[in-house]
C-alpha cells in the first residue's frame, strides 16, 4: 500500500513506461532451479488461459491513477460498497443494417427518439465505472512488477488473470454504454468520399481508445472527451483517403475488369473477311460485268485513296448514264455474286456482305 500519489504518478510517466518497455516483462524460457518450480506450478492452466498469461506479461498495463486505490479497503470500497449500474442491451446497434431496412430503425425507438436498452449515466455513475476499470489495472501492474522478469507463480498468474477478466468487462460495458456516440458522430459528419461503415468502425476504435485514457477524477463527462476523440479519429480517415486519393487518382472501374477478347475476335474475323472481298472484286473471282465493277468501285471506293469518299447512288448513276435506283439494283445484284463467292472461302461471312449492302 501506497501513503501517497505523487511517487506512483512518477513512476508511471511516459519517459518511465518507455524504459520498463525496454525490458519488458515475460515468462523466462529457460528452467533455473528457481524458475523450474514456477514452471511445474502453471501446469495448473489451460493451453487458452497460459496463451491469454504470455499477452498480459508481454508488455507494460497502463492504467489512469487515482488516490482512492491506496486508501484503506479500496479493493471493498470500489468494488463491494459501490452502487449497482445497469447494462446496456445494445442488440439494437445494427448500423449497417439501417439502409437495408428503414423501418427497423423507426420500429426500435421509443417516444423520446431514444433507443430501448440504451443506458444514461450520470457523472457519479461513469466514476464508478472507471474507478472499477482502472483499478482491475492497477492490481495487473503490481502483479507485473511482483513478478519482474521471472516467471508468476500459479497463484500470481490465476490473479492477474482474474484481474484482466474484470477489467475487460467494465471497459465492454464503458463502451456499450457509448455506442450511440459513434452513431451520432457519424451521422452528423459530412465526409462523402469515405464510406459509413468506415467511420462508424473507426468510430468503434476511438471509442476503445478514450475509454483506456479517459481520467475521471478530472471532473469531466466522458461524452466530453468521447466525441472529441471520435470526431478526430473521423478527420484524419478522411485525410488518409484524401492523400490515397492523390496518389491513385484513378477510381476503380468494372468495365476494365471485363476482357475485350470477343471484341478482338470480331473485328479480327471482319477485317479477314472484308480483304478477302476486296480481292474477290479485284481478281473478279466472282464474275461480275464490267458495269457491276464499276458500281462496285465507286461506291464502296475500293481504290480510293484515304482522303477520297466513296460516291453516292446518284453520281455513280452520272457516270454509267443510268438512274440511282438502277444503280442499286446493279449493286444488290453484284454483292449477291460477291457474297457466294466469299461463302465457298468462309461459310460464315454472309452477315458481313450483308451489313456492308444496308450501310451503303
Amino acid at each position: 500500500m501506497r501513503p501517497m500519489l505523487g511517487p506512483m504518478i512518477s513512476d508511471n510517466s511516459p519517459l518511465s513506461r518507455l524504459r520498463q518497455r525496454r525490458r519488458p516483462v515475460r515468462i523466462s524460457a529457460g528452467r533455473t532451479p528457481s524458475q523450474g518450480g514456477a514452471q511445474a506450478a502453471l501446469a495448473g492452466l489451460t493451453p487458452n488461459e497460459e496463451k491469454l498469461l504470455k499477452v498480459i506479461l508481454s508488455d507494460i498495463v497502463d492504467y489512469i491513477d487515482s488516490e482512492e486505490f491506496y486508501k484503506p479497503d479500496a479493493e471493498d470500497r470500489i468494488y463491494a460498497k459501490a452502487p449497482p449500474i445497469e447494462k446496456p442491451d445494445v442488440s439494437w446497434y445494427r448500423p449497417l443494417m439501417d439502409d437495408l431496412a428503414p423501418g427497423r430503425d423507426r420500429g426500435l425507438r421509443t417516444k423520446g427518439g431514444k433507443n430501448p436498452g440504451t443506458v444514461l449515466l450520470t457523472g457519479a455513475q461513469e466514476r464508478v465505472l472507471f474507478l472499477q476499470y482502472n483499478y482491475a489495472r492497477h492490481r495487473m501492474r503490481q502483479i507485473q512488477m511482483e513478478v519482474g522478469d521471472g516467471s508468476p507463480t500459479l497463484e500470481q498468474a490465476r490473479e492477474l488473470l482474474r484481474w484482466h477478466t474484470i477489467a475487460v468487462r467494465f471497459r465492454e460495458q464503458i463502451a456499450e454504454t457509448n455506442l450511440a456516440l459513434v452513431l451520432a458522430m457519424a451521422k452528423r459528419t459530412r465526409m462523402s468520399e469515405v464510406d459509413f461503415a468506415d467511420l462508424v468502425s473507426e468510430g468503434n476504435m476511438a471509442l476503445l481508445r478514450s475509454v483506456d485514457k479517459f481520467d475521471c477524477g478530472r471532473g469531466f463527462k466522458f461524452s466530453t472527451y468521447a466525441c472529441r476523440a471520435i470526431l478526430k479519429a473521423f478527420s484524419r480517415q478522411g485525410m488518409k483517403l484524401s492523400k490515397y486519393r492523390q496518389r491513385f487518382p484513378t477510381d476503380f472501374d468494372p468495365a476494365l475488369e471485363k476482357s475485350n477478347h470477343l471484341e478482338t475476335v470480331r473485328a479480327l474475323h471482319e477485317r479477314e473477311c472484308a480483304e478477302e472481298v476486296k480481292h474477290i472484286v479485284l481478281s473478279n473471282d466472282a464474275d461480275l460485268t464490267d458495269v457491276e465493277r464499276t458500281v462496285i468501285h465507286h461506291r464502296f471506293g475500293l481504290e480510293l485513296k484515304e482522303d477520297q469518299i466513296p460516291l453516292t447512288l446518284e453520281q455513280v448513276g452520272q457516270i454509267i448514264g443510268v438512274t440511282k435506283e438502277r444503280v442499286r439494283q446493279i449493286q444488290n445484284k453484284a454483292l449477291e455474286k460477291i457474297r457466294l463467292a466469299l461463302e465457298e472461302v468462309h461459310p460464315d461471312a454472309k452477315t458481313l456482305v450483308e451489313n456492308l449492302a444496308t450501310e451503303n
